[in-house]
């Protein structure tokens, strides 16, 4: 699939004339994609946490790309966008706004990675898709996203990630499809036919495709918003594994890419060292790679925040300009471009670009060359303003066959990693009613017969963990990531095991990136991994209402020893895992059928 398009088959040169026709300033706004908060009263004329007034940034500076952060429910959300797009369509450009979100189908809330499901339906976590390796389900779960956002007035996806999840202490993972690089290009192929359909227009969600070139191989598996995370390493030479959906992404039709913050330490190709910057800065990856060797002629979208410092809600987030910490803003800026990149995330400075312009430090045909691809894709997804295409009203969001298909996906991708230990042969599924001791699981969700009991007097305990992380919290987004260690607690441990001395105990892990689990496989009857499930889905799989089909999209390593000893570019490297990728346990359902 290329870059086709349902408008007529000049929109190229339709996007120079706008550009050709617009003042400086106008031109300029174009290159900025910054983030907004919105609630349902929301006033333009109030300044925000990221910066100034929605009106300002409008009509003076003429930017029309922005990041939602929180929104209010679908229903108020749409008129709020209404309003807003009728201010753009009558100020500056008159080019209407394309909003663009992070993922909100799932559970996880982080505001720089992903939001939780509110007003939508729930589905897992994409590394969930991963573990079921099921391209249908993920091309209509991409439709109902596509037709979801569109209800909301919400045109350009910030996903879908398709970085692999080979270096297990990352803290991304939950939001990638798995470590395999043709199983993530499948899905991803899948992913962006179900977003954008057969040609980027009208009925379009535009796909932003990240984080290029591949952002899973992190050194110790830090996270590069931070600068102790800033390094990216390839010591078993797989660079090409990483490259792999990004290939898929191209020939797919992807309407957007966007390069990764880490920059990339000891790295060659064909000969050459690649210069140890941040990739969006980087003209050998951005231009002479992702443009010229593989032919992409979309957006290049930068992720958020590589030029100013900032404090956000109070918490320290300076620049993510790794590599050339030492260059001014404005200088950041035309290393950006200069590399490839046509529009600025999380930034919003207009008048420093107009500036930069003014002094000769950034060429205005690299400016007006941006601003095309930006008017273009606008133009793309404008379609024929005149038969406008139907969408769902956002008032009969969530729609009840959506969440039923998202709780169906919720159990379906649980993986059953052990059952039967220690005298208890098959635990699973528990097909009759049960007296169960419960922790993190509400009672209310148990099946009908059921009953609530203490340890010693339960037949069994239920208990559901998260996988362990090392808490952080001094800059912005901080708190959110987790990183760190893969260990429980040795206090956690030593609890579990005195309750399963009581009673057959099923552990239930959320596998939001891999988990140690060595010791707890010891004791535990049995051991599940689910990759976002309500109380509910969790339980249907369980039981056998619903049989848990998913395969470990990953690998869990037998101890932090054998992590730290791994290649972070490899994907199954670490040495004996406890359960290698692809891993699961079938569990044989008793017939209903009579």
């Amino acid at each position: 699939m290329t870059l086709e398009t349902s408008l007529a088959p000049d929109v190229r040169r339709r996007a120079q004339e706008v550009v050709a026709g617009l003042r400086g300033a106008e031109v300029a706004g174009l290159l900025f994609h910054p983030i907004v908060v919105l609630d349902a009263d929301h006033d333009p004329d109030a300044s925000s946490p990221f910066g100034p007034s929605t009106r300002e940034l409008i009509v003076e500076r003429g930017i029309r790309h922005f990041c939602l952060a929180t929104i209010p429910s679908p229903a108020q959300t749409a008129p709020v966008i209404g309003r807003l797009q009728e201010i753009a369509t009558s100020h500056g450009s008159r080019l209407p706004i394309v909003f663009s979100t992070d993922p909100r189908h799932s559970f996880l809330q982080n505001m720089g990675a992903t939001h939780r499901a509110e007003g939508v339906s729930q589905w897992p976590e994409p590394i969930a898709f991963g573990a079921l390796d099921d391209p249908d389900l993920v091309r209509e779960f991409a439709r109902i996203v596509r037709d979801d956002y569109r209800a909301m007035g919400i045109r350009m996806a910030l996903h879908p990630q398709v970085d692999l999840t080979t270096e297990p202490r990352w803290a991304r993972q939950a939001q990638s499809f798995g470590a395999d690089p043709a199983l993530t290009s499948r899905l991803l192929a899948a992913f962006l036919e179900g977003l954008q359909g057969p040609a980027l227009g009208a009925e379009s969600v535009a796909a932003t495709v990240k984080h290029f070139p591949g952002g899973g191989p992190q050194k110790d598996g830090e996270d590069p918003h931070f600068a102790y995370g800033r390094e990216q390493v390839y010591p078993g030479g797989r660079f090409e594994d990483h490259l792999l959906p990004f290939r898929t992404a191209i020939s797919s039709g992807a309407a957007a890419i966007m390069p990764y913050y880490g920059m990339p330490v000891g790295l060659t190709r064909n000969g050459q060292a690649v210069e140890e910057v941040g990739f969006a800065f980087n003209r050998a990856l951005i231009t002479d790679l992702l443009r010229d060797e593989l032919g992409f002629e979309g957006l290049v979208l930068s992720d958020f925040g590589l030029v100013h410092d900032a404090v956000v809600f109070g918490k320290p987030f300076p620049a993510r300009a790794w590599g050339v910490e030492h260059l001014d803003p404005g200088s950041r800026i035309a290393r950006l471009l200069s590399a490839g990149v046509d529009q600025l995330g999380g930034e919003s400075d207009t008048a420093l670009l107009l500036s930069l312009l003014e002094e000769g430090r950034v060429s205005l045909e690299r400016v007006q060359d941006a601003a095309v691809r930006v008017v273009e894709l606008n133009l793309r997804l404008t379609g024929d303003a005149g038969n406008p295409p139907s969408t769902p009203d956002p008032a009969d969001l969530p729609l009840r066959e959506h969440v039923e298909l998202g709780m169906l996906a919720q159990s379906r991708s649980i993986t059953v990693l052990q059952n039967g230990l220690l005298g208890y042969q098959e635990a699973l599924p528990l097909d009759r009613p049960l007296s169960a001791y419960l922790r993190g699981i509400d009672p209310s969700a148990l099946p009908d017969g059921w009953s609530v009991a203490e340890p010693a007097q339960a037949d069994v305990a239920i208990v559901r963990l998260a996988a362990p992380f090392e808490p952080r919290d001094h800059f912005f987004l901080e708190s959110g990531m987790e990183q760190g260690s893969l260990e429980f607690a040795p206090a956690v441990v030593d609890e579990l095991r005195r309750l399963a001395a009581q009673t057959a105990l099923i552990i239930a892990v959320t596998l939001s990136r891999p988990a140690i689990l060595t010791q707890i496989a010891e004791f535990a009857t049995a051991i599940i991994a689910d990759y976002g499930a309500s109380d509910e889905a969790l339980l249907d799989a369980l039981t056998g209402v619903v049989t848990p089909e998913g395969r470990l999209p990953f690998e869990l390593p037998r101890s932090m020893a054998a992590v730290a000893a791994s290649r972070p570019d490899v994907a199954g490297d670490t040495h004996d895992p406890l359960y290698p990728a692809g891993w699961r346990v079938t569990l044989e359902i008793p017939s209903t059928s009579e």
